[in-house]
């Protein structure tokens, strides 16, 4: 990728500014690239938060927004990158130790995947996102192999494979975004068949927004006459955001399917089983022959606990809530809730956890009594009547604050608030 010198000079001494401000100001030097000089500039303020390893390194170039915005971060590919040494046995001879990954895009995934591998292959269709990654591999001094192919054409033709990569693009032909595996591009279902012949295993990342039990279904239905599976889930979120899922698909399951919920340094994992009563052998139960401890409840009800917890939003994106009771000693508040008591202090607890202060009841004296001293509060409702708007101006209070107040309807049928102070 040819940037000429008057072009970086610009984005050197504009890489801090408002990108949209510069857009209006123009440039009156005819050698300066602007629309190429203002990519370069969003980009490189994009990288400084998303990929801070490469924003530090000279020489990378940056695609379009889109691009910028669609591709992983560092910290979610790095996590990819350590899952894949964790499936590829140290010294393995299997295949020959290549990686290929089939949606190469800006190539975030494919620099940090790669590195388990000895040889790398990186496959995209288009052809200027293939220039600007070979560029990149380049600047990085990354050894890789760049073809610029379709993902079914390069299949037929392509090498066995210790792990090959997916990523499907989640729009459609008019830019909407799809969600369901069936609607991506590619469509892995179709491919399945040859990528298993190809592939030791393979590694899927998927829209959020999919609920990983249909994904597993669905993926195993079309493996049916093939000895790969689905054996991994992995729900990865970032600062509580959920940001992608990740299935991996080989021959070893053990009759079993391990789920993981990610949240930055935070992994809660447990195992699946296929439910024998399932009718068409597709539910999924909790096996639990993990540790276990006794759920410890007060004979006097809630005003004896003295904490409370949240989830993050990988567990609650996974709906595992029986498995952190088996875990933690903690129960939930009721089960529409997804809030969790306890009498002990959880360290360990995949979320927040916040000390009871107060619990009240919905009844005007007893709020007064409970909040008269309150100017603010950060408010969270659960399965609850009112949105957290329209309680807090029925409470007359600002956003805000040290102190936390979950609404909820607990088991009974009871309207709470619960005022708590975040401990973790």
């Amino acid at each position: 990728m040819n940037i000429n010198e008057a072009t970086l000079r610009y984005v050197r001494e504009h890489e801090n500014e408002d990108v949209r401000q510069l857009a209006l100001q123009g440039s009156k030097d005819a050698e300066i690239d602007l629309t190429m000089a203002l990519q370069q500039i969003a980009g490189r303020q994009t990288a400084k938060r998303k990929l801070p390893s490469w924003a530090e390194q000279d020489g990378i170039v940056y695609p379009p927004h889109l691009n910028m915005e669609q591709c992983s971060s560092e910290q979610t590919a790095r996590y990819k990158q350590q899952l894949a040494i964790s499936v590829t046995p140290a010294g393995s001879k299997e295949g020959s130790s290549l990686f290929v990954d089939l949606t190469g895009g800006f190539g975030v995934d494919f620099y940090w995947l790669s590195q388990a591998y000895r040889e790398r292959i990186y496959v995209e269709q288009n052809a200027e996102l293939c220039q600007l990654a070979e560029h990149n591999f380049q600047a990085l001094s990354l050894r890789c192999t760049v073809c610029c192919c379709d993902t079914a054409t390069y299949l037929t033709g392509m090498p066995h494979a210790s792990l090959v990569f997916l990523d499907p693009a989640r729009r459609n032909e008019q830019g909407g975004r799809t969600y369901g595996i069936a609607d991506c591009s590619p469509n892995v279902l179709e491919l399945l068949p040859l990528l298993t012949a190809k592939a030791e295993r393979l590694m899927l990342k998927l829209s959020p927004m999919l609920d990983w039990r249909k994904a597993v279904n669905d993926l195993n239905e079309q493996l049916s006459t093939s000895q790969h599976r689905v054996s991994q889930v992995h729900i990865v979120s970032v600062n509580n955001e959920c940001k992608e899922l990740l299935l991996l698909i080989d021959k070893e399951q053990n009759g079993k399917l391990r789920l993981c919920c990610v949240n930055n340094d935070s992994c809660f994992d447990t195992f699946y089983s296929l439910s024998a009563n399932s009718p068409n052998g597709s539910d999924w139960e909790f096996a639990a022959d993990g540790p276990r401890v006794r759920t410890r409840r007060t004979n006097t009800g809630i005003e004896e606990e003295c904490f409370l917890y949240e989830p993050n939003t990988s567990v609650m994106k996974a709906g595992c809530f029986a498995e952190l009771e088996a875990r933690f000693p903690a129960y939930q508040l009721s089960v529409n809730s997804h809030l969790f008591l306890s009498s002990d202090e959880i360290g360990d607890f995949p979320g927040r956890g916040f000390q009871i202060l107060s619990i009240s009841s919905m009844n005007k004296r007893e709020l007064h009594q409970k909040l008269s001293s309150m100017e603010s509060a950060n408010i969270s409702v659960r399965n609850f009547p009112l949105s957290a708007d329209q309680l807090r101006k029925k409470l007359k209070l600002k956003d805000g604050g040290s102190i936390y107040i979950f609404a909820t309807t607990i088991q009974n049928g009871e309207h709470k608030l619960f005022i708590c102070r975040k401990i973790s």
